[in-house]
């Protein structure tokens, strides 16, 4: 009875192994959530590269986040990280910005920063944020924003750009 039993798992292992290698390896390696491909970098175009010049200079003084912190800047999101894609770091979000329904580049509604190993918050980007209902109250029939011809994303829930 236990031979039959050991050779009943040996046809099972058999079976296994003869249908994993009928797939290629690369197939068996594949995932539905790579990280591992490598963008091809594009030159910035001059729009682009003036619209990161005026953001890197209207945002210099919150590389102290004591300044960003008086000119009303708050931390709203926290640190969010995972194993394989990294941090997106602290986003500290103007609210009053938010709510004007208006975007501009010398005025980001979101400053984010890194916790550096001594403490200090390292200034690491910017980000622009505003309510779907405020952007089209401001500017009707006119569609989503743009800035300087970046094209703001839509996301339905909660309405925002």
């Amino acid at each position: 009875m236990k031979i039959a039993g050991v050779a009943k798992q040996f046809q099972h292992l058999m079976i296994a192994s003869i249908l994993l290698g009928m797939y290629p390896a690369s197939a068996l390696a594949q995932t539905g959530h790579s990280h591992d491909t490598t963008a091809e970098l594009q030159p910035l175009t001059q729009s682009q590269s003036t619209l990161s010049m005026i953001v890197r200079e209207n945002t210099e003084r919150f590389k102290d986040v004591a300044v960003a912190e008086a000119e009303g800047y708050s931390l709203l999101f926290g640190c969010v990280t995972g194993p394989d894609a990294g941090a997106m770091g602290l986003h500290f979000v103007n609210m009053k910005l938010v709510g004007l329904g208006e975007v501009d580049a010398r005025r980001p509604q979101i400053v984010i920063y890194e916790p550096m190993p001594d403490g200090h918050l390292q200034l690491i980007g910017a980000d622009f944020l505003v309510i779907a209902s405020d952007w089209d109250k401001a500017h009707p029939g006119q569609g989503a924003p743009q800035l300087m011809g970046q094209l703001f994303h839509y996301f339905e829930s909660p309405n925002r750009f």
